[in-house]
Formats: C-alpha cells, sequence, structure tokens
C-alpha cells in the first residue's frame, strides 16, 4: 500500500527533522517563552496558507482524481480557522496577536510556503499532499507532549496550547484518514512525486525549526 511506502520513504527525513536541536531542547523542556511564541508565530506564517492551499490542490487535481475532491473538502473543513488558534495562544503568551498577525514570515517559512504554491501551481497538484504528510505526521508525533512540557516549564495556561493539543495524539483520525486517502493514489509517477515532496518539506519544515532562536537561556 503506498502510505507505508511513503513511510519507509521519507524516514531519514523524518529522523533529520527530529534531530533538530530546538525540538530536543524543547522536548527536554529547555525551552524559553520567547521561543514559543517564535514559534507559534512562524506556525501562524504556514498554517494561514493551509485553507487557500486545499482550494488550489482541489481545483487543479485532474479529472481521473476528481474523486478527491470530497477528501479535500473534508480537509478544508476540519483546518479552516485554525490560524486563528494560534493568534490566541499567543494573545495567551501575553504576546500581540495583531503584531504577528501583520509581521513577515522567517524567510524559511516562505520557502517551504513557495514551494508547496509552486508544486501545486507548476508540478503535481498531488505533490502537496508531501506536506499534509510530513506536518499531520509530525504533529501527532510530538505535539501532545510538547504542549505539556512547555506548559510545565513555563507555567502557561492551558489555553495557550489550543494549536499544539489540536494538532496532537487527538487528531490521529487526521492520519487514519489520511492513510486510506495515500493509498488510493495507484499511479506510481503521482506516488514519487508525494515522496518527493515529502522529503523537500521534511527539509523545508526543518530550516523553520533551525530558523528559530536558540538561547543559553533554554540550554
Amino acid at each position: 500500500m503506498f502510505f507505508k511506502q511513503l513511510q519507509e520513504s521519507t524516514e531519514i527525513g523524518r529522523q533529520s527533522l527530529f534531530a533538530i536541536p530546538i525540538i530536543i531542547d524543547a522536548l527536554q523542556g529547555r525551552i524559553t517563552l520567547a521561543q514559543y511564541v517564535a514559534f507559534l508565530t512562524q506556525a501562524y506564517h504556514h498554517v494561514k496558507h493551509t485553507t487557500p492551499l486545499l482550494m488550489a490542490c482541489g481545483s487543479r487535481l485532474p479529472e481521473r482524481y476528481a474523486g478527491l475532491r470530497k477528501s479535500i473538502a473534508h480537509y478544508i473543513e476540519e483546518e479552516i480557522g485554525h490560524e486563528e488558534w494560534i493568534l490566541n495562544d499567543i494573545a495567551a503568551c501575553g504576546g500581540d496577536p495583531e503584531a504577528v498577525r501583520a509581521s513577515q514570515p522567517a524567510l524559511a517559512t516562505e520557502v517551504m510556503v513557495a514551494y508547496a504554491y509552486h508544486q501545486i501551481d507548476r508540478g503535481n497538484p498531488l505533490a502537496f499532499f508531501g506536506m499534509v504528510h510530513v506536518l499531520e505526521g509530525t504533529s501527532t508525533a510530538i505535539a501532545t507532549n510538547a504542549a505539556a512540557i512547555i506548559r510545565e516549564k513555563l507555567g502557561l495556561p492551558a489555553n495557550a496550547f489550543s494549536y499544539l493539543v489540536s494538532h496532537g495524539s487527538l487528531d490521529l483520525e487526521h492520519v487514519v484518514f489520511f492513510e486510506k486517502l495515500m493509498n488510493s493514489v495507484v499511479d506510481r509517477n503521482d506516488q514519487a512525486d508525494i515522496i518527493h515532496s515529502a522529503n523537500a518539506m521534511y527539509r523545508l519544515y526543518g530550516d523553520i525549526y533551525r530558523s528559530l532562536p536558540r538561547s543559553d537561556v533554554a540550554a
């Protein structure tokens, strides 16, 4: 089944992402409030593109994949408005959500989003599911644990973690849904494009974490 092949073909990228020092630091409680807000800020700047990307992907699918549009509509219904949750989390941390809304993303975030649009517009729209694989899989793997550890370390209220908690272990049904979706992709060229995109996304998404500030305070 293709989903298993996708996992196996991107495992090196997955392990490379989880080995990024700031992710290890966060999961071990070595994190500052400024770093957490910086993470949320970049999350806002890519999550706000999720719905437009899904819409663009659905509109460009070839006729043989017309049936996938229903699945994409389901994703849109699930994901729309999540960027506002992130702004609420930032406010709960004492940050300025409107300043974040008006800010420019880090270059790494801008490049990842641009790559996703490029794949849809100029490559294969199905390649977008490589990004979904990376972000969904990463979130369910570490988000819930990260939220609990960061909350304990920083003493923040529960409402500062709506984004992480909603995309953590409670979101496992999305992974099951995605697995079924990927197993419906049988064309080898499309499969290869999704794998290529996922491997690229592990690098590009990792670059967002690499761009976050590290400090002696969190060490």
